[in-house]
């Protein structure tokens, strides 16, 4: 049987190939070469640490690697490396050059706030492209796991078991050793003493760091990652990482990670958001999760319209016909209605509690009203309300949402799509550094970079977004150009201003 033949590797070419024929012109690579080179890295503050001797690499060199690595699922510093020498798309993108790992990891630990940047610089891309409608946006969370195990997260009460546990341990071996005459058995037992004495001491450290921060647990291989639920009843020491995305192509508008849970996050999302789009004309959507009265006020402030779905609350009534929401409030009156036509007022004082205001509503009607025991279970005061200073804009959001038709089921098809490509697609469910949240949201950066460039691709294609790019790039290279030619004009006029007030200037702009 005959079968297609390969060249044989020992035949010298008359005319070989060079390696840009290689790479078609729909290749990925030529679209991050460009995206990168149409940078002015210049603005971005990359730390390049700078020693005498042999010169640095070119920070769009090793940013051009890592966005190729990340594109294709390689986040590792070796074997980015390693693919240096091998991948014949990265030996094109780098002009064969090849830094080695610690060169490739200290660019990327160093430099979260320049990575930022390029992120956002795509995001200035696609609405450049008209990728991005800007009049509806979702936000949302996710949990990545840190580089640091339950086993090495410590909080109070796991440290109090720990110790409990050395010192009943050391006492056994303390009258194991009285009784015991056995020269051998002795040093055994005074091996382990001193083994449970070391132990106890970094617990007894880790103890005392906790009361001296005052936080509520500590992580020794990664300090600022936290233990926290990622799904019912599921905990990891992770991240979080809170993204907004724009509805018409799924594209990320903004990022940050924290090692918080959502309930203050909202309003500072929206604020970003607001700067980022240069509007606030558009409406956002959230899950239960950020459902905060103080953060309701601040999207009032920004003048965002915001669908925030309302969680569900226990019981506080003894029938379900004197829920709080069976009581109307008169806003004139600063009072409340309840269902039998009684009138609950308060007595002006605001008090206060770890994250809010509130005010207190009740009536004396309470002692002789015949549904009493379907309203409250208290014996002495009757009924008490309880009104937060965010209460208004509290409703108004249950307004909208009722309001809303089917507006809020669109929330998970947006926000979700990223986090299914990112961490079920590209299996990027973890954080590959270490030591702290601004490495963390180096790794998350590059993370959202890719997937930026690749729906943005997906969506336009290499070759028309290649030409788009040149195009804007040559209108932005114009405009500087022209800015400059005034600045040069108004410099040369005042060097040779002859001292009368009706000169004036004259400009022309060529190839505009």
């Amino acid at each position: 049987m005959e079968f297609i033949q390969g060249e044989s590797r020992n035949q010298i070419q008359l005319f070989p190939s060079s390696i840009d024929e290689m790479i078609s012109e729909d290749n990925t690579v030529r679209a991050i070469d460009i995206f990168v080179d149409s940078l002015n890295l210049e603005t971005l503050d990359f730390n390049l640490r700078l020693k005498e001797g042999r010169p640095p690499y070119n920070p769009a060199d090793l940013l051009k690697l890592f966005i190729y690595g990340y594109m294709n699922r390689m986040r590792s510093s070796r074997q980015l490396e390693k693919e240096c020498y091998r991948n014949i798309e990265l030996i094109w993108l780098l002009k064969s050059l090849k830094p080695d790992h610690n060169t490739i990891a200290r660019f990327r630990k160093d430099n979260d706030k320049a990575i930022k940047k390029v992120f956002h610089q795509t995001v200035t891309i696609a609405r450049n492209f008209s990728l991005i409608g800007a009049l509806l946006i979702a936000g949302d969370s996710t949990k990545i796991r840190a580089q640091n195990s339950k086993k090495n997260n410590y909080n109070p009460k796991k440290i109090k078991r720990h110790l409990d546990y050395i010192d009943g341990k050391l006492n056994q071996y303390q009258k194991e050793i009285q009784q015991t005459d056995e020269p051998q058995k002795r040093k055994v037992l005074t091996k382990e003493i001193a083994k449970h004495n070391n132990h106890k001491q970094k617990y007894q450290n880790i103890e005392k760091q906790l009361k001296e921060t005052g936080d509520t647990q500590v992580s020794t291989s990664d300090p600022e990652s936290r233990h926290q639920i990622t799904r019912g009843n599921i905990t990891e020491v992770c991240y979080t990482l809170q993204t907004t995305v724009d509805d018409d192509n799924k594209i990320i508008i903004d990022y940050l990670v924290t090692n918080q849970n959502d309930k203050k996050a909202m309003g500072g999302m929206l604020r970003r958001a607001k700067t980022i789009l240069r509007t606030n004309d558009f409406t956002a959507l959230y899950d239960k999760g950020y459902h905060t009265g103080s953060e309701f006020s601040t999207a009032d402030e920004l003048g965002i319209e915001t669908l925030v779905a309302i969680p569900s609350t226990s019981s506080r009534a003894p029938h379900t016909d004197y829920e709080l929401s069976a009581f109307s409030f008169c806003e004139s009156d600063d009072s409340y209605t309840c269902p039998q036509g009684h009138i609950l007022k308060s007595n002006g004082s605001w008090y206060t509690t770890r994250n809010y205001r509130f005010k207190q509503y009740k009536t004396s009607a309470c002692k002789s009203c015949p549904v009493r025991h379907l309203c409250t279970s208290s014996k002495a005061n009757g009924r008490i309300l309880q009104r937060s200073e965010h209460q208004g804009a509290i409703e108004a959001n249950s307004a909208r949402i009722s309001a809303s038709g089917d507006l809020y089921k669109k929330r998970q098809a947006i926000v979700e799509h990223p986090y299914g490509t990112i961490k079920r697609n590209w299996g990027f469910d973890h954080i590959i550094t270490k030591k702290g949240i601004n490495r963390a949201s180096a790794d998350t950066g590059f993370m959202l970079i890719a997937y930026n460039l690749r729906r943005i691709l997906n969506i336009l294609g290499v070759v028309k977004f290649t030409e788009l790019l040149r195009k804007l790039d040559n209108s932005i290279n114009k405009l500087f150009r022209f800015i400059g030619s005034i600045i040069s004009a108004i410099i040369d006029s005042r060097m040779h201003y002859n001292g009368n007030p009706k000169q004036t200037l004259n400009f022309q702009l060529y190839d505009a």
